[in-house]
C-alpha cells in the first residue's frame, strides 16, 4: 500500500518537506483572541500566483511550527484555505492543501474518538476533543479544480480541525468552560517555550 498520499492521490515517493515550503516565507501565527480566528473566512474566488504564494508560505510556516495542519486565518489571512502534512493512525502520510473546504463525515464514520488535540494558535495546550473517526473534505485545489480528500483516525481529526478554522471555530469552542480554562492555563504556562522553539527553527533553514 502507498505510504504517502499527495492531494488525496498515492505517490511512489515524496521528500521530507513539501516542495512548496522551499519557496515560502515564515509568517507569524495568530493566537486565540485575535479577531481573524473567530469569524468565518471568505471564500476564495481568485486562483492564481498570489494564492499559490500564500500556500507556499503556509507550508513553510507549518513546518517551522511543527504542526500537522495550518489554516489561512492562522497566518492572518481571511480566506477559506488550509494546508496539511499529517500521518493517519496507520502511519500513512497525507500532504496537500484544500481551498473552500466543506466537511462531509461518512455514514461509516459516526464513531467519535475522544483524543488529545492541540492547535498552533493555542500554543502549548492539548485537550481531549471528540471527533468522527472518518471524514471527507470536499473543496478545490490552488488552480480551482474540484478535490475531495478522505481521512481516518488522526488525519480525520486534522481535516475536521482545519475545516473548523475556516468557519471561525477553534477546538476550544468544543470544550466546556472548565476545559477551556484548563487549556488557556496550559497555554499561559508553555507559550513562551513553544514560541522560542519556533523562533529557533525559523532561523535555521535546515529545520525546514
Amino acid at each position: 500500500m502507498p505510504r504517502v498520499f499527495v492531494q488525496g492521490s498515492p505517490v511512489d515517493r515524496f521528500p521530507r518537506y513539501a516542495p512548496e515550503a522551499g519557496r515560502g516565507m515564515v509568517r507569524r501565527i495568530t493566537e486565540v483572541g485575535e479577531e481573524v480566528l473567530h469569524r468565518p473566512c471568505r471564500d476564495v474566488t481568485e486562483f492564481g500566483p498570489d494564492l499559490a504564494a500564500l500556500i507556499d508560505d503556509m507550508f513553510r510556516t507549518l513546518y517551522v511550527a511543527e504542526g500537522a495542519g495550518l489554516a489561512a486565518n492562522q497566518v492572518g489571512v481571511d480566506l477559506r484555505l488550509f494546508v496539511y502534512d499529517c500521518l493517519d493512525d496507520e502511519g500513512i502520510r497525507h500532504v496537500g492543501h484544500l481551498v473552500n473546504p466543506v466537511l462531509r463525515t461518512r455514514s461509516s464514520g459516526r464513531r467519535l474518538l475522544d483524543e488529545g488535540e492541540g492547535c498552533l494558535s493555542v500554543p502549548g495546550a492539548v485537550m481531549a476533543v471528540a471527533r468522527p473517526d472518518r471524514a471527507v473534505v470536499c473543496g478545490q485545489d490552488k488552480d480551482g479544480a474540484a478535490l475531495a480528500v478522505e481521512g481516518s483516525g488522526y488525519f480525520a481529526r486534522c481535516l475536521a480541525h482545519e475545516t473548523d478554522h475556516t468557519e471561525g471555530r477553534l477546538y476550544l469552542d468544543r470544550l466546556s468552560k472548565r476545559e477551556k480554562k484548563d487549556a488557556l492555563g496550559q497555554m499561559a504556562a508553555r507559550r513562551d517555550e513553544v514560541l522560542a522553539r519556533r523562533a529557533v527553527r525559523a532561523g535555521n533553514p535546515a529545520g525546514t
